[in-house]
């Protein structure tokens, strides 16, 4: 009889991990890989990427899950190519090629056409997407050849800078706040064009206070001893940096781990009123909101 192979152990494990996710990868296959090489009993992510795309996936594990939403709303940076002269039924290079026309813009032209996607704008969500219609995706009605309508929602492009230009190719750098597809972006500047354009590359740089260049792959986590892998995550916290902070002495720190408000006053040391992540000594407690009268209202709270 053969032997079976052991059973997996998970383990409480809270950090963050910023992983360089890989090209051919969904976010979820990408979480999970990662979640077995920690051993992390609870994981989540902060956002898809599509497996087109590769770059900054921020994972959480643990106590860290619970601050997950707090990237999902951030700003988010991407380095992308686009391809003029054909549209694809998926706004990208994995999508069948349904039309082509000719290149015929010069560099002011795409200069002056993407200086018309600066700000905010308002975005039509593409088929292929994971959003909704009567509870199933809409990627699902589109791979049955179904068109639904969709509503336009308001995005802002904080930035577009082109990179580089070629003939009928471009990189373009884009930071962009919540719910903007990138895809979505290069169609609408192929039409306004009026040639066509897919994205044939997409590289995500930042997500808020987060860098690619902090990231790792996965072959450098598999590369580790298990028990040294630890290292390579990122306290709970780094997902909350952009938030103003606020330290607690013992007795304050206390009650407010044990859901209670506290009074803090708004001097020189509590100026910002709103969300902000709270701390004793270098401790993260977890997350409160301080109103304008200096009372510190818990919202999240980090297990001990």
């Amino acid at each position: 009889m053969a032997a079976q192979a052991p059973r997996k152990v998970w383990r409480r494990v809270d950090g963050v991990l910023l992983l360089d996710k890989p090209q051919g990868m969904t976010s979820n296959a990408a979480l999970q890989k990662a979640r077995r090489l920690f051993s992390a009993a609870k994981a989540g992510h902060t956002g898809t990427l599509d497996p087109m795309a590769t770059g900054l996936l921020p994972l959480c594990f643990g106590e860290a899950t619970k601050f997950s939403a707090d990237l999902l709303d951030a700003d988010k940076t991407y380095e992308a190519d686009v391809l003029f002269g054909a549209t694809t039924d998926t706004g990208d290079a994995d999508g069948v090629v349904v039309k082509r026309r000719p290149v015929t813009f010069s560099a002011a032209d795409l200069v002056t056409a993407l200086a018309a996607f600066r700000g905010p704008i308002l975005q039509v969500p593409p088929m292929y997407s994971a959003l909704k219609r009567d509870g199933r995706p809409l990627y699902e009605l589109a791979r049955q050849g179904v068109e639904v309508e969709r509503a336009p929602r308001a995005v802002t492009i904080h930035e577009l800078t082109l990179l580089s230009w070629s003939g009928e190719r471009c990189r373009v750098r884009v930071r962009c706040s919540k719910g903007t597809y990138i895809r979505t972006l290069a169609e609408d500047v192929g039409e306004r064009l009026d040639c066509g354009a897919h994205l044939v590359a997409l590289r995500r740089i930042g997500v808020g206070d987060l860098d690619v260049t902090m990231a790792v792959t996965l072959e450098q986590i598999e590369a580790l001893a298990e028990e040294v892998r630890a290292a390579m995550l990122q306290s709970p916290d780094a997902l909350l940096q952009s938030l103003p902070k606020i330290m607690l002495p013992e007795g304050l720190a206390r009650r407010f781990t044990h859901g209670n408000p506290v009074e803090v006053g708004v001097g020189d040391n509590n100026r910002a009123v709103g969300k902000c992540r709270v701390y004793a000594d270098t401790v993260l407690l977890g997350v409160g909101d301080l109103g304008d009268d200096g009372r510190l209202a818990p919202r999240r709270l980090v297990s001990a």
